[in-house]
């Protein structure tokens, strides 16, 4: 009697297991891969940065880029300047 209880939990684990799994790669390929992507391919704009480059940042401020420092941009916009974490550089702009 107690054999038959334990290959009957032993195989009854299988499915769960594959179950976890299953939702382990799942997640994998839904969340940790496209936010690795995102991650480097931010990273490759931050350095691809040149003096002159027209951009905008994640708040929506367009400007062109007039300093580059080790931790931030400086960005020349309308009125002035403003200082940006490179981080915040969300994409580059034609300058059609």
């Amino acid at each position: 009697m107690i054999l038959a209880q334990a290959s009957e939990t032993s195989t009854s684990s299988i499915p769960t297991l594959i179950l976890f799994l299953f939702l382990g790669v799942v997640f994998y390929l839904m969340i940790v891969r496209p936010q690795r992507t995102r991650i480097r391919k931010q990273a490759e704009l931050a350095d691809s940065l040149e003096i002159g480059d027209r951009v905008q940042t994640v708040g929506g401020v367009f400007g062109s880029v007039r300093r580059i420092d080790e931790d931030g941009v400086v960005l020349e916009v309308e009125n002035g300047s403003l200082k940006f974490s490179k981080r915040a550089i969300a994409t580059k702009v034609n300058q059609d």
